[in-house]
């Protein structure tokens, strides 16, 4: 990650690409209803497969993803990146955290799309995309990038930041937060952009 650039921008286009089709899937009134039916079915199991046990969980990583927690963090990423004196990369940090809330905002009001009912937590604005998984998958990029050398073992802490934004948008899904495609697309959408 950031070490090659050439794979490094590969990936990106081809997360972005994914993105760009979810929405592209969502904006065709032919292909909406097709999107919608398996967000209603992904959605309806999530409802049948809930526990205490796992709400809970969900509960949890729902306070995590929060601003009250994502902003912090990200404070930290760039106080690290400063004190190491990594302004490539700080500067790449900054832009990938304005860049994504800057999506969050324009493509919630784009699209305002309704959220799934019956949430078990509260929800503010449109459902699309969800900007829990986009946080989720830029943060967890740039945690990696500021704390781990560019070693061959990077690619373990990548993966683990990967399966943590993947939680983190189901959860989203369990809860009835958001849909399918909506953590689907941010999560492309944030991972492209943390390339």
């Amino acid at each position: 990650m950031l070490v090659n650039q050439r794979r490094s921008l590969i990936a990106s286009a081809a997360l972005l690409g994914g993105a760009v089709t979810v929405g592209a899937l969502l904006a065709v009134p032919a292909t909406r209803g097709w999107v919608q039916s398996v967000d209603d079915a992904v959605r309806e199991f999530a409802v049948q497969v809930r526990t205490g046990p796992a709400t809970a969980v969900a509960l949890a990583l729902s306070l995590i993803g929060s601003a009250w927690v994502t902003w912090p963090v990200r404070a930290l990423i760039g106080l690290l990146l400063a004190a190491r004196s990594r302004w490539l990369q700080l500067t790449a940090f900054a832009l990938s955290v304005l860049t994504s809330e800057v999506c969050i905002g324009g493509l919630k009001a784009l699209y305002d799309r309704p959220r799934p009912p019956g949430s078990l937590i509260e929800t503010s604005g449109a459902s699309f995309p969800s900007g829990h998984a986009i946080a989720a998958t830029v943060t967890g990029f740039w945690i990696v990038i500021a704390l781990v050398a560019p070693t061959p073992a990077r690619w373990r802490w990548a993966a683990w930041a990967v399966a943590f934004a993947f939680v983190m948008a189901m959860s989203r899904v369990y809860l009835s937060a958001h849909w399918l495609s909506d953590v689907v697309a941010g999560a492309f959408l944030g991972a492209g952009i943390a390339f």
